[in-house]
């Protein structure tokens, strides 16, 4: 499991005191605020202070106290933020995003293994799980009807597998 995961994208400046506009990534602003380091690497090895996180339409404005004027802020326009993972609490039962990628997919009912998963994508209505079988792609809905169960420990993701999921022989 990666340590420094994606928080979201730096996408403009907000203001001439080095605030940003910034595109989180994960589900809710909450997350962002219990942060006190944002890193620009995903090695933890550039750190910055965050000093504020505030709602703004579908974005957040973020206040980092080492970028003080619009020209530092206009450096990180384009630059992805990441957190330390140790940093932040997450809800019992919840997961990253990022630790499902490798998992095993595996039919809930008699514990056939598919395949694995190989990304995550979401184009609004749902998280999509990319999988790899045979040399070939197949797309996941993340939804409860198919989804049954996910376990990043165990490396597993159970699913009850619909009529035309995969090929039909």
């Amino acid at each position: 499991m990666d340590q420094y995961l994606e928080l979201g994208k730096v996408n403009n400046t907000h203001g001439l005191r080095g605030e940003v506009k910034f595109e989180y990534w994960c589900d809710d602003i909450k997350y962002l605020k219990q942060l006190k380091k944002v890193y620009l690497d995903d090695e933890g090895k550039e750190a910055l202070t965050l000093v504020n996180a505030r709602p703004q339409k579908n974005i957040a404005i973020l206040k980092l106290a080492e970028i003080t004027d619009i020209e530092k802020a206009e450096a990180l326009k384009g630059k992805v933020l990441y957190c330390d993972r140790d940093e932040a609490e997450i809800e019992d039962g919840a997961f990253y995003l990022a630790d499902v990628i490798g998992c095993f997919v595996v039919d809930d009912e008699n514990g056939n293994v598919y395949g694995r998963i190989t990304d995550v994508m979401n184009y609004g209505s749902c998280d999509i799980y990319e999988m790899s079988l045979q040399g070939m792609r197949f797309l996941l809905p993340a939804t409860p009807d198919i989804i049954k169960k996910v376990d990043v420990e165990k490396q597993e993701i159970r699913i009850k597998p619909m009529k035309g999921l995969f090929h039909e022989n």
